[in-house]
């Protein structure tokens, strides 16, 4: 399993990201070997993000190479790049 946490900074609104995020939801859905991904608010203004939890690192690989995901920064209207991280879980404490 792969953990992938997204960083944003958007110039949009906590109200209008949400409305946006969710118009995208059937898309994010549809994604095979997407197993489930949060939508977070960070700590600092207009930071929000996503943790996603793929299945493989194939997964992963072919969402980063989609149109869905290039369309990330156009779709959030993002002030800079965004930040990445991809972690291996080692385990989990639930199944």
């Amino acid at each position: 399993m792969i953990m992938q946490i997204i960083r944003l900074k958007t110039n949009l609104s906590e109200e209008e990201l949400l409305k946006r995020a969710h118009e995208r939801e059937p898309q994010f859905k549809a994604i095979p070997g997407l197993v489930q991904k949060y939508y977070v608010k960070m700590g600092e203004p207009n930071s929000f993000g996503g943790v996603y939890v793929w299945d493989s690192e194939e997964s992963l690989q072919t969402f980063r190479q989609s149109e869905l995901a290039a369309s990330i920064p156009k779709a959030y209207e993002l002030a800079e790049a965004p930040g990445i991280e991809v972690l291996d879980v080692l385990f989990s404490l639930r199944e």
